[in-house]
């Protein structure tokens, strides 16, 4: 499912230190440390240098580069991207850069740069690429259950979930993030993990029907959970394709370890 697409991580700081997500520090590190809830790491945007060198990079083997980003109501990426774009346009003037605000996050996200990357590698020129992923973003659907509000708390990421906020230890939450909006939301508070992965299987159903559906299934730090939950998703549903991934630490730190989620759309 790589296609060629470049990643530019966001940086996970621990302890004074920082590491680059995914390169210098693993997931496991990671969920293993914000499981002690102690000295917890914290995330930076990459910065547009960042950006750039990866651009000037890529435009020796290409002339056209696409940037997808993760969805700017919740993220500065876009807005650094942007900056980087211009950058570029003086440095690599002969490599033409687009940057896109995907409204997205975590595999939604993902889901809609295979998509480009598809186009791309069967032909398609910038314009038909970009086309392609904008095409995605209403199509593309996020669904979660965390594990325990903690965490969103703790780093202010609980939005309109704050109200839950004093049932904390008592709920798995299962929250969505719809790109008409670009922000993650709450959905529902089951009491049990059980009966929360049941009810994102409901509402993935209701979403999907029995249509064709591209699916990515996440887990942080819950390897069985996320086959079994991949397995389940695999058997109910009409699955054109299904993965399983990692939940990106840089998310991760703010939604907590035990994130079980689906990133999907289906065929039109």
């Amino acid at each position: 499912m790589d296609n060629g697409i470049r990643v530019v991580p966001l940086t996970i700081v621990h302890q004074g230190k920082s590491y680059r997500d995914g390169i210098d520090i693993s997931p496991n590190e990671v969920y293993r440390i914000m499981r002690k809830r102690q000295e917890m790491p914290t995330t930076s945007t990459p910065s547009a240098g960042d950006f750039l060198d990866t651009f000037q990079r890529l435009s020796e083997e290409t002339e056209s580069i696409l940037c997808i980003t993760v969805t700017s109501k919740q993220s500065k990426i876009y807005e650094t991207a942007l900056l980087a774009r211009e950058m570029a346009r003086e440095q690599i003037p002969d490599t033409a850069v687009e940057v896109l605000d995907s409204r997205a996050a975590s595999s939604a996200m993902g889901l809609i740069a295979v998509e480009a990357a598809r186009a791309a590698s069967s032909g398609a020129d910038l314009a038909r690429t970009l086309d392609a992923a904008r095409s995605m973003i209403p199509r593309v659907r996020y669904l979660a259950m965390v594990d325990t509000l903690y965490y969103l708390a703790r780093t202010g990421r609980i939005g309109k979930a704050a109200a839950w906020a004093g049932s904390v230890l008592s709920i798995k939450p299962i929250v969505g993030h719809d790109t008409s909006v670009g922000v993650t939301t709450p959905v529902a508070r089951p009491r049990t993990r059980v009966k929360a992965v049941n009810l994102l299987l409901e509402l993935m159903g209701e979403m999907i029907g029995d249509s064709p559906a591209h699916v990515i299934v996440n887990h942080a730090d819950e390897l069985e959970d996320g086959r079994k939950l991949q397995a389940e998703i695999a058997s109910r549903f009409n699955c054109a394709e299904i993965y399983l991934a990692e939940f990106a630490p840089s998310m991760g730190i703010h939604a907590g370890p035990g994130v079980l989620g689906a990133a999907f759309y289906t065929d039109e």
